[in-house]
């Protein structure tokens, strides 16, 4: 089982965060999260993955980029949970 999460990742915030669910110009439900590192050699890419799993209880290795490397708008897949399991998660945070 493998749990997509749609994202917008804000770098260079001056805190890593999760600012809540939005939509996405096609009305589906997208994650909100900040994150402090630079979008410059994957710096931003690498510190959104160690956010989300230490936020999703899950070992990095679980947590990958499966889409939007060089985009704002990004897809993460995540081993071990299903969708309702990873919003449960983010949700309760």
């Amino acid at each position: 089982m493998t749990a997509r999460i749609p994202v917008k990742l804000t770098p260079r915030a001056s805190a890593d965060r999760i600012d809540g669910w939005d939509v996405d110009p096609d009305d589906r439900p997208v994650l909100k999260v900040r994150v402090r590192a630079q979008p410059v050699e994957g710096e931003a890419n690498t510190a959104l993955i160690a956010f989300l799993a230490k936020a999703l209880g899950v070992p990095k290795r679980d947590v990958t980029l499966a889409r939007g490397g060089q985009s704002r708008l990004k897809m993460i897949e995540v081993e071990g949970l299903d969708d309702a399991e990873a919003r449960t998660r983010l949700d309760t945070r």
